[in-house]
């Protein structure tokens, strides 16, 4: 699936999908399989569509949705999966067409059970769906287990491209396979009014959320509506929560002891964003402390975008955040 906002999308689509198929509806999947030129949604985006034409997702920002739920309507009726090719015409941009000038190709098939995408998902492992474009063979392929009928050869096939992060047409053109990784995460030492509004904003950014703090001043719940808050030191938390190439970790109490904690676990870990709040004095003291983590520890935290308020150094942490996600192993 696509990161960032458009992640939310495919994440909603996905559930969807699988709620329509535990209660027992006909349910078919678009997935974009291939794009080129200025697509408006990138490969792996989906789109769920239900027997009766309700649809969640998208594949192109509504360019071409309209003919893609009349393929979703074939494919639910004869069980067919279906590849279709839209792009740019002169004739006719603004109907079945890309208006943005690029061209994309969508699969449209009926999903075999979607659940164990979603389970992985949950335990923030990667898994793929693969299927042969003629429907002889499919499969839900993670690192330590498979679902279907793939062929030893297209199952090893596709656990390189889950170890790659990357969806695709094999070069048989044939058999593709649909990657779902985990939402990239920040985790937020510190409940403070800065986390307040970083909380709220990063999810919107496509970002998972926890935030941690000890202080029972601290504790109250309801400053952190709908967001995971752990009240217990860092060294009991992140190794629960687990420090992975994903994961962004933000220390904001000002409490040496807590930040350092949570630093040092950050440093040991493959965390692809490391943040701390305080001066070029504090930070230059707590670098000395540490012994290391120039290299790794943005501070002081966040762009230099000349914040002051708590709601702009928020910004600017979020911003920094989506730069080294977006510039980092993870960069598509």
């Amino acid at each position: 699936m696509a990161s960032g906002t458009e992640n939310k999308l495919d994440s909603d689509a996905l559930s969807a999908a699988i709620r329509w198929q535990e209660e027992g509806r006909s349910v078919a999947l678009a997935i974009v399989m291939a794009t080129w030129g200025s697509s408006p949604r990138p490969v792996g985006s989906l789109l769920a569509a239900r027997d009766d034409g309700l649809f969640t997702g998208s594949v192109s920002g509504g360019c071409v949705e309209g003919a893609v739920l009349l393929s979703a309507r074939q494919v639910i009726a004869d069980g067919k999966p279906r590849r279709q090719s839209f792009g740019i015409s002169d004739e006719d941009a603004w109907a079945a067409s890309l208006a943005c000038g690029g061209s994309m190709e969508v699969l449209i098939l009926r999903p075999p059970a979607l659940a164990p995408l979603q389970e992985a998902l949950r335990e923030r492992r990667a898994s793929a769906l693969a299927l042969r474009l003629d429907g002889s063979a499919w499969g839900i392929v993670a690192a330590d287990r498979k679902l279907g009928s793939l062929s030893p050869s297209d199952l090893a096939l596709a656990r390189t491209y889950l170890i790659d992060d990357r969806t695709a047409l094999d070069e048989s053109g044939q058999l593709f396979v649909c990657c779902f990784a985990p939402r990239p995460r920040l985790l937020i030492v510190g409940a403070t009014h800065i986390a307040q509004v970083l909380a709220e904003m990063a999810p919107m950014a496509g970002f998972d959320v926890a935030v941690i703090d000890p202080r029972p001043a601290f504790g109250d719940p309801a400053r952190f509506q709908g967001t995971a808050h752990h009240q217990d030191d860092p060294a009991k938390i992140l190794p629960k929560l687990g420090l992975d190439d994903r994961t962004g970790v933000v220390t904001l109490t000002h409490q040496p002891r807590i930040d350092e904690e949570a630093l040092v676990l950050a440093l040991d870990s493959p965390c692809f964003y490391i943040g701390a709040l305080g001066s070029k004095k504090t930070h230059a003291a707590r670098l000395a402390k540490l012994g290391r983590g120039q290299d790794r520890i943005h501070g002081p935290i966040g762009l230099d975008i000349g914040a002051r308020t708590a709601c702009e150094i928020a910004v600017a942490i979020l911003a920094e955040a989506i730069q080294a996600w977006r510039k980092g192993p993870h960069a598509s």
